[in-house]
């Protein structure tokens, strides 16, 4: 199984403006009275795609966040035929580490689950968040994962996870969305534009998030000229996370 979402990434998408006008109609998010943030990723560069500037933002009010990646990413590209899976999980590793610098928080804990494949491992990964949450606990505590409809098997399988896991421990979930803004629309039946909330951003927020996403190099430039080996995030999908502003679903 591969981490290719289930959308083409390489085709036009979705009106940038029609979600800028959904963004700016949403109910704010607060963080007030925040204590810490929990943020699981499924791969590396989803916890900067999707709360970037969330995890700035509280960042720069002292604010503690600790980042849990799921799995290393190692099926970026499948069939490259200039890097192994074993290479691919090298690098982005070193890039989300580098990414997390960006955004003036410590490397994330790795749970070391095979890309694509998180679903088999669901029940494994809710006892390991319950675990984390149980033992952070009380009033204040956040934790923000993909969303349960993101349209890609991991992301909805964390989204999960981390439902169950926040249930379990009377922890507030937020979901972050990665690929709803590629292949959905704010009148799609998926999208539950009740639940949303927007978060607007710093500018140094904004310009954090920036630097934390040009880490991830394998994942925004080809790691050759072979068509196995372009970006899984092209120009046109990457500047869907340049908002002045983040929305979550509550």
């Amino acid at each position: 199984m591969v981490t290719r979402p289930l959308i083409d990434t390489q085709g036009p998408g979705a009106g940038e403006s029609v979600w800028a006008s959904w963004r700016a109609s949403r109910p704010e998010l607060r963080i007030h009275g925040w204590r810490h943030l929990v943020v699981v990723a499924p791969h590396p560069d989803d916890e900067v795609l999707g709360a970037g500037g969330l995890i700035a933002q509280l960042r720069s009010a002292d604010i503690p966040v600790t980042l849990i990646a799921v799995t290393d990413g190692e099926t970026s590209h499948p069939g490259s035929p200039t890097h192994t899976p074993a290479e691919l999980a090298a690098l982005r590793i070193e890039e989300s580490q580098n990414a997390a610098y960006e955004l003036a928080t410590g490397a994330p804990m790795r749970l070391g689950m095979p890309d694509g494949g998180v679903a088999e491992q669901e029940a494994e990964l809710t006892d390991l968040l319950t675990y984390v949450l149980s033992h952070l606990g009380g009033p204040g505590v956040r934790c923000a994962a993909t969303w349960r409809h993101d349209g890609h098997p991991d992301h909805e399988a964390v989204g999960r996870a981390a439902a169950t896991a926040c249930g379990n421990t009377a922890t507030e979930l937020l979901e972050y969305p990665v690929w709803m803004w590629h292949w959905g629309s704010p009148e799609h039946a998926r999208v539950a534009s009740e639940n949303a909330l927007a978060l607007p951003l710093s500018p140094s927020a904004v310009a954090a998030k920036a630097r934390a996403m040009a880490q991830h190099r394998t994942q925004i430039r080809p790691l050759s000229d072979h068509p196995a080996d372009r970006p899984v995030l092209p120009a046109h999908v990457l500047q869907r996370f340049t908002a002045p502003d983040e929305v979550f679903f509550q």
